[in-house]
């Protein structure tokens, strides 16, 4: 599987190469590739029926206990299957669909990274190396939404999408830390047998908090949900591979995912119920306010992850199995829609489902396509979204008291997505031919193929859906819900189920009947709401974010480096100051240990640093920090260093040379600064001195690391071979320490020198 995911991205560095060869046909050519990983994952099926575990390992950052490892179980070979199989056919689609587009190619490279992360993503067993593949989706889907660079609102939307999901991803990465920790591991299969000690665990609800949040992002859930149709701005075959198996699914993998080990607390049913059951409401209630197909769709969309993301939050075997069959429904059924409104976009040159009618007679084959997926959208038999939507009620139906609220939100969604579901199937099909932008013409193979053959599925398991019995079964296990093997069956018989179906069925119709006057209420009534929403919290926190960062620019980035200066010594002081107070607390002061002529040194020291504070004359100042240097030599020798103290008093009669040769030749001192600000800089130099003289102090006075400097007495003969134990230090213990100074100084004496000759030289020209 490693091999695959990388020939894979190597693939897709390879296209712009496969283009100039084969052209038009590269498409069809990569299609190859997750073609073969279909195959392949097909032939694994007899061993994951067997009850065996393909896991492929290796490491990656030892030292972290961080491998690069996937594994393939029930869940994962669900969501490989979709993400691989549609992956085929949208890349069948998009050879007719982009054919000839002069992008072609750098829509395939990104297209295929995408599927190579998304593949990545539901494999991965490591947090880490599912949350690199995360992030890689979030990227890589912020490449496609703006394919069409070109346009403002296409750039608009693909910064959108990109700003909630990788900030979600910033909460998703806090919380896999804090669950890496309540479960002592990065390994998914290892978390998931610790669930009971991880709930139990005090970082528990901080580390659900951030999981939940980087889940909800990226499924679009309330309050995130407003990037999903904006994101239609996409071509189709984008909008098509995101809604049906990849992007938005991946929350859902997510929480699925994650289910045995955060699962079944009272915070994780409450949260993803309320969260789930209302986006489920404002996703169905929202796609009735649109006109443009694809934005019907989306919503649609919107509704159906909120509904998986309440049956994950019920948790029942039943609500679960429910989830993994409406996941499978409608992955068939939104792709071949998704498909099918490309196709009307291209033909009529609209997507505006108000100016469409009669396409019938002159699309023959895809009127059909577009009914079929449109039946399993509405929840009616014989498709696969009628059994989706029976074993939702059914799971509804077995929880307890609130069941009923979930049951009332969930039969109103049910009935407005058949109208919406009706609107798709019978509004451009039928009725008189009306004129569109474009005249239609007969629909290209390429373009027909993914959606029909999507349809057929949907039909084809909703007649027989004892085919995903056997794959429901084993996930369940996998998740953590052993049991006896799971019976979908075409029609459940009379009883609440179907009540509550035909129930959604009578709302729907008298929906579509009324969908006109309805449409326009919805528009003028919620667009107070619509106007005040997340998406507009969100602009709004944006534009926000825009002034701050100005503000911070103007003040602290303003070209000053006394402000640079300032800025850092003042968060040093913050963050040295506060660990100091608290791992210290009160500090002694030997005063009593301190000798007069100690004192004298120090007190000339810090006349010297005044007196070149205040002079206004460089030699002046210059004379003043040699003084500060030379006292500081005296200081080695009242401390018995005498090397040092050399050392000292030769780079400081240096260094006032040198000064005074260069710095005579400047201008005069100019004032740059308030009297206010001086103030203030003084502030903070005494800060900063106090801090490092109570810092040294307290290092000083800390006995709890044995002092560095019996290892340099005791070793400084054995191990150096000399008797002056400075001598030693700078030159073994501290050698290339002291190579480095010695280039450093070479270096400035080098600089010195040639500004020196560069005077001479231009005074010899004067």
């Amino acid at each position: 599987m490693q091999l695959a995911l990388l020939t894979g991205f190597v693939m897709a560095a390879l296209v712009p190469l496969l283009h100039r060869w084969i052209g038009a046909r590269t498409a069809l050519l990569l299609a190859a590739l997750p073609a073969a990983i279909f195959i392949w994952l097909m032939t694994q099926w007899s061993a994951l029926a067997a009850g065996e575990v393909l896991v492929l390992e290796q490491a990656w950052v030892p030292a972290l206990d961080v491998n690069l490892t996937f594994r393939v179980d029930g869940l994962a070979w669900l969501f490989a299957m979709l993400i691989s199989g549609i992956g085929v056919l949208v890349l069948v689609y998009t050879a007719g669909y982009l054919r000839g587009h002069v992008d072609l190619p750098r829509f395939l490279v990104v297209f295929i990274a995408f599927m190579m992360s998304m593949l990545g993503l539901v494999l991965a067993d490591n947090l880490v190396t599912l949350f690199v593949f995360w992030e890689l989706t979030s990227i890589t889907s912020y490449l496609l939404i703006g394919f069409r660079h070109t346009d403002p609102l296409a750039r608009q939307s693909a910064l959108q999408s990109l700003m909630v999901t990788a900030g979600g991803g910033l909460a998703l990465l806090a919380g896999f830390v804090l669950l890496a920790q309540a479960g002592d591991s990065w390994s998914l299969a290892e978390l998931a047998t610790r669930g009971e000690a991880i709930r139990d665990h005090a970082l528990y609800l901080p580390l659900l908090v951030g999981v939940l949040i980087g889940a909800f992002t990226k499924s679009a859930q309330f309050p995130f949900h407003f990037w999903l149709p904006n994101a239609m701005v996409a071509p189709t075959p984008v909008s098509a591979y995101l809604h049906s198996a990849t992007m938005v699914k991946a929350g859902i993998y997510l929480m699925a995912r994650l289910h045995p080990a955060l699962g079944g607390s009272a915070t994780w049913t409450l949260v993803l119920g309320l969260v789930g059951g209302m986006t489920m409401l404002v996703g169905a209630v929202m796609a009735l306010r649109q006109t443009n197909l694809k934005l019907m769709l989306a919503y649609s969309t919107v509704m159906a992850l909120g509904t998986m993301t309440l049956l994950l939050g019920v948790g029942t075997r039943a609500a679960v199995a429910a989830c993994l069959v409406f996941l499978l429904a409608h992955a068939l059924y939104k792709g071949a829609l998704f498909l099918v409104a490309g196709i009307l976009d291209v033909m009529t040159g609209t997507l505006d489902i108000t100016t469409m009618g009669g396409l019938r007679r002159v699309l023959p084959w895809t009127a059909p396509t577009a009914a079929v997926a449109a039946l399993s959208l509405a929840g009616l038999p014989p498709m696969l979204g009628f059994v989706a939507k029976e074993a939702l009620f059914d799971a509804l139906l077995e929880i307890g008291p609130w069941g009923w609220v979930a049951l009332v939100a969930a039969t109103t969604a049910a009935g407005l997505t058949l109208a919406v579901a009706a609107i798709v199937a019978i509004r451009p099909f039928f009725g008189p031919l009306r004129d569109t932008p474009r005249r239609p013409r007969g629909t290209p193979p390429a373009l027909l193929v993914g959606p029909a053959l999507l349809a057929a599925l949907s039909l084809l398991t909703g007649v027989a859906p004892g085919l995903f019995d056997e794959l429901v079964t084993i996930t369940l296990a996998g998740l953590g819900m052993p049991g006896e093997r799971v019976h979908l069956v075409p029609w459940h018989g009379f009883g609440g189920p179907l009540a509550l179906s035909f129930a959604g069925l009578v709302l729907g119709l008298l929906v579509f009947r009324a969908w006109d006057r309805l449409r326009d209420g919805l528009v003028v009534g919620l667009e107070p709401l619509v106007a005040r929403g997340p998406e507009v919290w969100h602009s709004a926190m944006g534009w926000r974010t825009l002034q701050l960062a100005a503000w911070q620019t103007r003040v602290l980035q303003n070209g000053h480096i006394r402000t640079y200066l300032v800025t850092t010594l003042l968060a040093w002081l913050a963050l040295v100051g506060h660990a100091l107070v608290v791992r210290h607390g009160a500090l002694s002061w030997p005063v009593s240990a301190w000798q007069a002529h100690e004192v004298m040194v120090a007190g000339l020291m810090a006349a010297g640093a005044m007196t070149a504070c205040v002079m206004r004359s460089r030699l002046a100042a210059v004379a003043a920090l040699g003084s500060m240097g030379f006292s500081i030599a005296l200081t080695f020798v009242l401390f018995s260093a005498p090397d040092l103290a050399i050392t000292q008093l030769l780079v400081e009669t240096l260094t006032v040379v040198l000064l005074a040769l260069v710095l005579f030749r400047l201008p005069h001192f100019t004032v740059l600064s308030s009297p206010l600000e001086r103030l203030r800089d003084l502030g903070v130099a005494v800060l900063v001195g106090g801090l490092i003289t109570t810092l040294m102090l307290a290092v000083l006075g800390s006995e709890r690391l044995p002092r560095i400097s019996d290892y340099m007495v005791a070793n400084g003969q054995p191990l150096g071979h000399g008797h002056n134990l400075v001598n030693v230090i700078l030159v073994d213990f501290r050698a290339l320490d002291t190579l480095g100074e010695v280039i450093v100084l070479a270096l400035a004496a080098s600089g010195v020198y040639a500004m020196l000759c560069f005077r001479a030289e231009e005074a010899g020209h004067g």
